[in-house]
């Protein structure tokens, strides 16, 4: 047969290779069968191979799966595409790396409607299904009107022929006690809950135990099915209700105590997104569960016992209090404010119910102010509804004082429970304010979250600067940084993506009066319709210039400006929001004037391009000079 490969003659270039337009309305499977061989003492930057979906009406291409391993065989990858009503492409992007004599090949790729998880084992790459390999016992494929095992069925359940196939497990090799064997699925690329269903036989002398695990990717098993019969001796259909959130696989895994154990047959796995029985309850919808305090509460309450300990507040534009972190100018939560605080006094903030048996991630933003000692002044604890138990599982210790910092926490629990955040004043000289903010949840370990692949026309610069680049560098450009900018007065204290992490900023005492730094982005694809850029700015000191926006189409000799910001605007990170088209190709340009003093550094941080209105409106696009409400401090 044929396949594909990237030339290696082009040094450092990335080949691409387009599928034609697709269109699918239900959800469908993508499997690709490639390979990627390098040399074996190869030290240098290793191949490549992406896989990209570009949807029509999008900037950005999403990143769907990634692979650098080396192999010396073919392997089979499985992605599932969730049903969308827009045309799509996928694309398929090689790199090579450094290494000349490696090479990225691809044999198969199939598209087939359906989920990566279903599989009738009629075709030679088994859907992706691996047998977990045991010197003695294994799952094997059967029928195809080849007797070769003791045990072999007469009939498969796809054909009810004897040429059908299904997967099989046979106990005559067994030599020791309690011999397993499993068969895992494709792990799972997309959230799905559903009815997962199966046929299967079952014959045996002495005990067989037929069991189907959830494993998720930090190795936790959870058992969702088990034979509840001794002997199925044609095709019996189970249904399991199954609910993965978060990448998992499945596990087929049968376990034998003797050489006479008998066997077990499986085929026609099949997902249908409807459960099996009819669930009362709805299921738990992570974005509802967060609040960011702009409206009010959301679901989260005070305890009426506690004088209210935890005050909504909003802070006006000023260069001396932050404001919140949602947007620089919007609410948040204050504990201890304005005299509520005796020595010993509590404030407590519980959320809503959590169904148990789900692995959450917990994100929240806080900030502290004015105590000497910080440990142990913001704790969050469980709280499991059935036990008066509270378990704490996190704690602050010592953080930068006034930085909105990012704490993830994640933890799984048997019980439905809520979660409280606890504000502790220790002592009357020692009772500085904590402030709390975006508080928001996700399904799976905050660990495997940065496993997930980047939310495209995401930049927070933790890591480089992704699409954009400087037009000069040198000292008139924008510097990555963390932490605050060497010169006082002017400058952020931390950044806006987790308070100790990486923020683009120009450094004024480098550059000379009216100096201009711009950071371009790539070249990006124009698309009909309104596009949102949303971004974080901060312009604090006296000496502020001038931050602007501008778009530049291709074939345009002129910037379009979009928005400006003149003069000190906060002690905060504020957000700026813009709608703007463009039907052919662009790119966004962000332009910083350096002011009248050193006090001048301007940062930009968290750039997020969206496809759509905006949700919110900016008032004011073109502002000069500074604030009205400069600095009007109100609770």
């Amino acid at each position: 047969g044929h396949y594909i490969s990237v030339d290696t003659s082009y040094e450092g270039e990335k080949a691409v290779l387009s599928s034609p337009e697709l269109h699918s309305e239900e959800w469908s499977c993508v499997r690709l069968i490639y390979q990627i061989a390098t040399t074996p003492d190869s030290s240098a930057v290793p191949a490549r191979l992406n896989l990209y979906l570009r949807q029509e009406g999008e900037s950005f291409d999403r990143l769907l799966w990634s692979a650098n391993e080396p192999s010396d065989s073919w392997l089979i990858a499985s992605l599932d595409i969730a049903n969308n009503t827009k045309k799509y492409k996928i694309l398929l992007e090689g790199e090579m790396g450094q290494d000349k004599s490696s090479s990225v090949a691809i044999f198969e790729i199939k598209i087939t409607p359906g989920y990566c998880i279903e599989c009738d084992f009629e075709e030679n790459h088994l859907c992706g299904f691996m047998n977990r390999w045991n010197p003695n016992v294994n799952w094997f494929v059967g029928g195809g009107n080849i007797r070769s095992s003791q045990s072999i069925l007469p009939k498969d359940h796809t054909l009810n022929s004897e040429l059908g196939h299904y997967m099989y497990v046979d106990s005559v090799y067994v030599k020791h006690f309690q011999e397993v064997a499993q068969l895992i699925s494709p792990r799972t690329t997309a959230p799905m809950s559903g009815c997962l269903s199966f046929y299967y036989q079952l014959k045996q002398e002495s005990s067989i135990v037929f069991t189907v695990y959830l494993r998720d990717t930090s190795g936790f098993y959870e058992e969702i099915w088990k034979t509840d019969s001794a002997l199925s001796a044609d095709w019996t259909l189970a249904e399991i209700d199954f609910n993965a959130p978060y990448p998992m696989e499945v596990i087929f895994e049968v376990a034998f105590n003797s050489a006479k154990g008998g066997y077990v047959a499986l085929d026609d796995i099949s997902f249908s997104p409807v459960y099996c029985i009819n669930q009362t309850g709805i299921p738990f919808n992570p974005a509802k569960a967060g609040c960011n305090f702009e409206e009010d509460l959301c679901d989260f309450f005070q305890d009426d016992k506690d004088s209210p300990g935890w005050s909504r507040v909003k802070v006006k534009r000023n260069v001396y209090r932050a404001g919140d972190h949602t947007t620089g100018f919007g609410y948040f939560l204050l504990a201890n404010a304005k005299f509520t605080s005796q020595p010993g006094y509590i404030g407590r903030l519980y959320g809503p119910t959590l169904p148990g048996n789900l692995q959450y991630c917990l994100r929240f933003y806080y900030a502290l102010y004015g105590f000497f000692q910080m440990s142990g002044t913001l704790a969050v604890y469980i709280f499991e509804e059935n036990h008066v138990v509270q378990e704490k599982i996190w704690s602050v210790l010592d953080t930068p004082r006034g930085v909105w910092t990012q704490a993830e926490i994640s933890f799984k629990k048997p019980m439905p429970c809520k979660v409280v955040f606890v504000s502790w004043c220790k002592s009357f000289w020692d009772c500085g304010l904590v402030a709390l903010d975006d508080i928001s949840w996700r399904l799976g370990s905050c660990q495997a979250a940065d496993v997930l692949l980047p939310n495209p026309g995401e930049c927070s610069f933790e890591k480089d600067e992704c699409v954009f680049t400087q037009k000069k560098r040198g000292r008139g450009s924008w510097h990555r940084r963390r932490g605050p900018t060497p010169t006082s007065y002017t400058g952020p204290k931390g950044d806006h993506t987790t308070g100790v992490g990486y923020y683009m900023y120009i450094e004024a005492s480098d550059m000379v009066y009216g100096q201009r730094a711009y950071l371009v982005s790539r070249t990006l694809r124009g698309t009909s319709g309104k596009q949102c850029l949303t971004f974080f700015y901060h312009m604090y000191g006296a000496g502020t210039g001038l931050l602007s926006v501008y778009l530049k189409k291709e074939g345009d000799d002129e910037e379009i400006p979009l928005w400006r910001r003149t003069g000190e605007q906060s002690i905060s990170w504020l957000r700026g929001l813009i709608e703007y088209e463009s039907d052919r190709n662009y790119q966004i340009l962000f332009e910083a004037i350096r002011g009248v003093s050193v006090r001048s550094d301007t940062a930009i941080d968290d750039i997020l391009f969206q496809s759509g209105r905006c949700l919110e409106v900016e008032e004011v696009q073109f502002s000069s000079g500074y604030p009205d409400s400069l600095n009007e401090i109100e609770y």
